[in-house]
Order: C-alpha cells, then sequence, then structure tokens
C-alpha cells in the first residue's frame, strides 16, 4: 500500500455550480429563498476521484478555479493538512470568513474523500471513529408554512422514529407561540422539539417569547437574537428556562469566531458546518475547541458531508438533517444517507464520503457561463 501511494500526484481539479429550485418558496425569520446553489469539486489522483461540495455562492466557484486549483497541482493527495494551510494563505488578501472559507470548504472536503479513497477506507475510520453512528434531528417547518404543512412535516419525521425535530420562528413573532403548539401537538409529548429564529428576535422579546415557548416543552433554543450578539446569547442563555439549550455558531468561518463565543459563554451548544468553516480540517478543529470547553457540537446542515466526521469527534451530538439539503443529497448523490431510527449509520463499504455524484440527472441543474 505505502508504495502504490508513493510519488501520487493530483492532476486535475474539476469545478461546477448547481442551482436547484426548492419545491415551493421559503422563508425563516430574516430570509427567503426559492433555489439552493452548490459548488462541487472533484480533485483526481491515482486512479480515484474525491468529491467535495459547498452551498453558497457561486462565487466560490470563481475563488476555487483561479485562486485555490492551482495551489494542488502536481501536489501529494495525502497531505491534506499542507493543502489546507497553503489555502487560507492564499486567501489572506480576500478575507478568510465568507466565500473563501467555503470555497476552501469544498476543496478541502474534496482532498479528504480523496485521501479516504486513496487508502480504500470509509472517511469514518480514516478519521478514527468513536462511534458507529450519529443522531440526527429533523430541520424544516419554514415560516413560509401553513400550519398544516408544519404538523404534517414535523409529525411525519416523528412517526419515522426522529427523536428530535426543528422548525422556524421569529418572521410573525404574534403568531409564533401558537405555530409551536401545534408543532408540539402532531410530534407528540416523547419528541424533543427546537426552535430556530435565525436572530429574527431583539433580547428582551426573546426572552420574552422564550417562557411561553418552555411550556411547550422546547429543548432548544437557536440564534434567538443575531449570533453576533454574544452578549445578547449570554443573557438569555444565562436567563432562558433552564431546560431550553441556546444554540449557535453556523455562521462561523474561523477558529476566532468560534473561540469568541465559546470563551463569551453565549451557547449551550455550539454548531458548526464544514461547508462554510474552511472544511472537514476547519470541523475537526471547532471539535477540539468544545472538547477543551466541554460543551457539545453540532452540525449545521449538509449530512452527507458531516456523518463521518461526527462519527470521528467525541464532541458531537447531532446532524441537522436539513430538508432542503437532504432532498438534494438524495437527488443528486448516490449514497446519501437515510435516518435509520433516528441516526445516520455511515455505509462502511464505501470508501471515502460513501457517495457519488449522479452527472446525468445533475446535468440540468447545471449554471453555464459561470
Amino acid at each position: 500500500m505505502a508504495h502504490r501511494l508513493a510519488n501520487l500526484q493530483m492532476r486535475e481539479v474539476a469545478v461546477a455550480t448547481y442551482e436547484i429550485p426548492t419545491e415551493s418558496p421559503e422563508s425563516d425569520g430574516t430570509l427567503e429563498w426559492d433555489h439552493t446553489t452548490m459548488i462541487l469539486v472533484h480533485i483526481s489522483a491515482g486512479g480515484q476521484r474525491g468529491l467535495g461540495y459547498t452551498y453558497g455562492s457561486g462565487a466560490a466557484a470563481a475563488l476555487i478555479r483561479h485562486t485555490l486549483a492551482p495551489l494542488l497541482k502536481d501536489g501529494d493527495p495525502m497531505a491534506t493538512a499542507r493543502h489546507w494551510v497553503a489555502m487560507t494563505r492564499a486567501v489572506r488578501n480576500f478575507g478568510r470568513p465568507g466565500i473563501a472559507a467555503m470555497a476552501i470548504a469544498a476543496v478541502d472536503i474534496a482532498l479528504w474523500d480523496l485521501k479516504a479513497r486513496l487508502l480504500e477506507l470509509p472517511l469514518m475510520a480514516l478519521l478514527g471513529a468513536v462511534r458507529d453512528g450519529i443522531a440526527v434531528y429533523g430541520s424544516g417547518g419554514f415560516t413560509s408554512y401553513s400550519e398544516n404543512q408544519l404538523r404534517e412535516q414535523l409529525g411525519g419525521w416523528a412517526a419515522q422514529g426522529m427523536g428530535r425535530v426543528k422548525m422556524k420562528v421569529g418572521r410573525e413573532p404574534a403568531s409564533d407561540v401558537q405555530r409551536v403548539r401545534a408543532a408540539r401537538d402532531a410530534i407528540g409529548p416523547q419528541t424533543e422539539l427546537f426552535i430556530d429564529a435565525n436572530g429574527a428576535y431583539g433580547r428582551k422579546e426573546a426572552l420574552r417569547l422564550a417562557e411561553s415557548f418552555a411550556a411547550a416543552q422546547v429543548r432548544w433554543f437557536e440564534e434567538p437574537v443575531p449570533a453576533d450578539d454574544l452578549a445578547g446569547l449570554r443573557l438569555i442563555r444565562d436567563r432562558a428556562p433552564a431546560q431550553m439549550a441556546i444554540a449557535a455558531g453556523e455562521y462561523g468561518f474561523d477558529p476566532p469566531y468560534f473561540l469568541s463565543m465559546l470563551a463569551a459563554g453565549a451557547v449551550d451548544v455550539l454548531q458548526a458546518d464544514a461547508t462554510r468553516c474552511a472544511g472537514i480540517t476547519g470541523f475537526l478543529h471547532v471539535g477540539a475547541l468544545c472538547q477543551a470547553f466541554q460543551l457539545p457540537l453540532s452540525a449545521h446542515c449538509a449530512p452527507s458531508v458531516h456523518v463521518h466526521p461526527a462519527c470521528a469527534l467525541p464532541s458531537c451530538c447531532h446532524i441537522e438533517y436539513f430538508y432542503d439539503h437532504a432532498r438534494i443529497e438524495h437527488m443528486l448523490f448516490d449514497g446519501a444517507l437515510t435516518p435509520q431510527s433516528g441516526l445516520l449509520l455511515p455505509d462502511l463499504s464505501r470508501p471515502g464520503l460513501g457517495i457519488e455524484f449522479k452527472q446525468v440527472e445533475a446535468e440540468r441543474f447545471r449554471m453555464y457561463g459561470e
């Protein structure tokens, strides 16, 4: 094996952008959308092809094509850490947070997938598994949904054995308590109910509503105020009902962001997204921070990316099974996983991330002339 892997070089870095419409217009507390954009990367070496992707602006594709891909040409596909450092340095003058971090994420995920494929291992085994599977929570319940749609989606996930489900709040605060009560009625008393305001509330408004949400046994209150308001998050964490965890972190792009949130005591559960925080390498860094602060880590969205590293991080408690991303991943990737009794269990018979891109099916979503 060692001889076979010696002197390998990366030969091709391909990038493409896909725009996938949602089933219907969607919204949360602060944003509306009707499509999801995916930037896909393939990296080839040694007869294998690793894949990675991010969900975000198509501008990331140009950054990959013109700045990051040239750094990898003829490089060692096994040296994931070296390439990650080179990429983070190369974007210094662009600003690492934001689009640059997401571009790095797509490439880094592809590098890890390629490395595992070359070693003929599932990524979970390469990283060092601490568990066989990881819990998920069903996530959707958009503010654009009618109450019947809300009941059907969340109740359906509960019936399938998901022990936790999440809904959006914050667009019409006057209606939120009733919507939360309807969700609780649909899922029954045993399923944990999570809510996500996407930073839509003010501090005192969030505290006032937290008391009402507690009556519906809400266990998780995500971004009750904007995630950059660390003092506000800390205030709510200190004064919210004891059974209600305060969560945030999905908009983190680099270690200083996560460290500042942890140091401020702003959350009970830290969130991170490997497709945003500079890939699997960045996600592992966040996991180490959570261990140091003795707080749990929850993976945000992109379940097909997160299932393997989540099974390798002691601090990771669950993955967000976000409706839009789960739908896209089942449409466009062979091997995308379906929860079993509320768990995602990696397929250990498949190397790397365990997924293959369905090029033919995806072609109708491809954006040309980027």
